[in-house]
């Protein structure tokens, strides 16, 4: 009998010891499935061929889920549906979190599709004749971008005492092409490009519309707060599986695949630092 209790004994410590060991790779909390969520384009595919495959290799499976729309990914995150998603700029996570009291965080801001002015009139930036038309997104938000790309190019001069990042038509002081602006829809501009002499497409509309980036007469020297980022709920923050999501980010191997298969995609300034 007491050998058998002896026995019993050791069987049940490398049962427990077996249990608590696992896969050194997993997540400390024992999850091995990581649910992503990210709307269909390029983002969609950054997770599948550049975050995917980097995470499996620690242990995880990675699942993820296309959305069509900018609300449900947050909140299918927020309910527990989603694990991270990816898809969404600094200003608008903090806009739709505090407007429907969601507790999210972003994790890293990751290399973003820019917005570029693009022409079938002109080669450059300096062959834009006075007098030409130009398409600009009617947005707040992706009006103020369309603006400090213009400024940037010398095209427009903006007020001192306005926020760049808030600016709109009415803010612009000087317009030495004296250009003349229509503003539409973000999701119509890859089409102006062919009836107006020049468009300004967002990254993710002009790559929906199957345009070349480096196309483009000038691309944007994106603000961060305008580069997508990987979020998460608040609580998530700490674990283990947020922490990976991080590093595998930051890896040479993340930065080659997006090297390789995202020409043109601006890096943001952590990126930029190394």
């Amino acid at each position: 009998m007491k050998k058998l209790f002896t026995l019993g004994i050791a069987l049940l410590t490398l049962t427990v010891l077996a249990a608590c060991g696992g896969d050194e790779n997993a997540d400390a909390s024992g999850k091995e499935t990581i649910q992503f969520g990210a709307t269909s384009g390029p983002y969609s595919d950054m997770v599948t061929k550049a975050i995917a495959p980097l995470l499996e290799e620690k242990g995880y499976e990675v699942k993820n889920k296309e959305f069509t729309d900018y609300v449900q990914p947050n909140k299918a995150l927020a309910s527990g549906d989603l694990d991270a998603n990816l898809f969404q700029h600094g200003i608008y996570l903090e806009s739709f979190a505090k407007e429907h009291d969601l507790d999210l965080s972003e994790v890293i801001i990751v290399p973003t599709a820019p917005m570029g002015i693009y022409s079938n009139q002109f080669d450059d930036i300096e062959s834009i004749k006075k007098g030409s038309s130009m398409a600009l997104p009617n947005d707040p938000t992706n009006l103020a971008r369309a603006l400090i790309i213009l400024e940037d190019e010398g095209l427009v001069k903006i007020k001192e005492d306005v926020d760049p990042l808030r600016a709109s038509l009415r803010d612009i002081k000087e317009n030495p092409k004296e250009l003349e602006f229509v503003e539409v829809e973000a999701a119509q501009l890859p089409r102006l490009v062919d009836s107006e002499d020049l468009s300004l497409v967002p990254g993710n509309y002009a790559l929906a519309a199957e345009m070349d980036l480096l196309n483009a007469l000038a691309l944007e020297d994106m603000p961060d707060q305008y580069r997508n980022r990987v979020a998460v709920k608040t609580e998530d923050l700490d674990s283990q599986f947020v922490k990976d999501i991080k590093e595998v980010i930051e890896s040479d191997e993340f930065e080659k695949i997006i090297d390789e298969e995202f020409q043109g995609f601006g890096k943001p300034a952590w990126m930029k630092e190394e």
